[in-house]
C-alpha cells in the first residue's frame, strides 16, 4: 500500500484538523511561566542570579532570551484558542528542538546555575517540555488533512526558497554557536559564556526550523500564527539590542553580520505577512466558482 493509500485508509476523524484538548491544556501549563520568565529578564535583568535561574551577563543575552519567550508567548496562547491544527503544527518542531538545545546546555553548564526556586522551575520545565512537546505532536498525527482553508492562499516557491536561505543561515549560526561556542565568544558580537553562547544558538534554532517546514507545507494558513509569532519577537529583539547597546563590539565582525540577519529576516517577514494577507483578502473577495 503507498503512503497516500495508507493515509487514506485511516479513520475519517483522526484527520478533522482538530487540536485536542490535551494540547490546549499543556500550552495554557505553558503561559505563566513564559510571561514570569518575561518579566523577570526584561524588568529585573541586573537581578538574574538572584531571581532568575543562572546569573546572566551583560542584560542583552538576557533580553535575547525574553524576546524569544515573547514570541512563545503568543504561539502558545493561539494554540490555547485555536481551532485547526494545520494553523498551529509548524509551531511545534522549533519548541521541541528550542527546548531539547536548552536541556542539553543546562546538563552541561549544572555549575553555573543558582540553587534557587527559579533553576529548580527551569530544570523541571527543560526536562519535561521537549518530550511532552514531541509527545502532542504524536498524539495530533494525521489530522491535517492537507487541504487549504477557504480561502487560503499558497506562498510563492520563489519566496519559500529566500525565506528557506534565511532560516538555515539562522540555523547554522545557532549550531555553531551551541556546538563550538569557545570559538565563536572572541567574535560574537557582545560578551557571552559558553552556557549563554548555547542559549542564543538555541533561540536563533527558532526561525530557522520554522524555515524548514515550507518544504513540506505552503498553505499561508499554516504559518499565518508563527509568522505573527516570530513579528512581535524580532520586534523585541529590536528593542532589546537598543536598551543594550552598550554592550555591542562593534569591532568584531559578528557584530554587523548578526544585525543584518535580523534586518534582513525582518524585513522578509513583514513583506511576506503583508503581502500574503493581501492576497487572502483577495481570495475572500473574490466570488465564488
Amino acid at each position: 500500500m503507498s503512503r497516500t493509500d495508507a493515509e487514506r485508509a485511516r479513520p475519517e476523524r483522526t484527520r478533522d484538523d482538530r487540536v485536542l484538548r490535551i494540547t490546549r491544556i499543556v500550552a495554557l501549563l505553558l503561559l505563566p511561566f513564559l510571561i514570569i520568565a518575561v518579566i523577570l529578564l526584561f524588568g529585573f535583568p541586573d537581578r538574574t542570579g538572584e531571581l532568575f535561574a543562572w546569573p546572566i551577563t551583560p542584560p542583552l543575552t538576557a533580553y535575547l532570551l525574553a524576546s524569544a519567550y515573547v514570541g512563545g508567548i503568543w504561539v502558545f496562547a493561539r494554540i490555547v484558542r485555536a481551532r485547526r491544527w494545520h494553523r498551529v503544527v509548524v509551531a511545534f518542531p522549533p519548541v521541541i528542538v528550542f527546548t531539547a538545545a536548552l536541556l542539553i546546555a543546562t546538563l552541561l553548564h549544572l555549575d553555573r546555575f543558582s540553587q534557587n526556586l527559579s533553576f529548580y522551575t527551569w530544570f523541571v520545565l527543560y526536562i519535561t517540555t521537549p518530550f511532552v512537546t514531541a509527545w502532542l505532536m504524536w498524539l495530533q498525527r494525521g489530522r491535517d488533512d492537507g487541504e487549504p482553508e477557504i480561502p487560503d492562499s499558497r506562498v510563492p516557491m520563489v519566496v519559500r526558497v529566500l525565506l528557506i536561505l534565511v532560516g538555515v543561515a539562522s540555523l547554522l549560526t545557532g549550531v555553531v554557536l551551541f556546538v563550538i561556542p569557545t570559538f565563536v565568544i572572541p567574535f560574537w558580537a557582545w560578551d557571552v559564556t559558553p552556557l549563554t553562547a548555547r542559549v542564543l544558538g538555541a533561540v536563533l534554532s527558532l526561525p530557522g526550523v520554522v524555515s524548514l517546514w515550507f518544504l513540506r507545507d505552503a498553505r499561508w494558513s499554516s504559518f499565518r500564527i508563527v509568522f505573527q509569532a516570530q513579528l512581535v519577537s524580532l520586534i523585541a529583539i529590536g528593542c532589546s539590542l537598543f536598551a543594550g547597546r552598550d554592550a555591542l563590539h562593534w569591532d568584531r565582525p559578528a557584530t554587523p553580520g548578526f544585525l543584518a540577519l535580523l534586518g534582513i529576516a525582518f524585513v522578509g517577514y513583514l513583506a511576506l505577512y503583508v503581502a500574503m494577507e493581501l492576497r487572502l483578502r483577495r481570495a475572500a473577495a473574490s466570488p465564488g466558482p
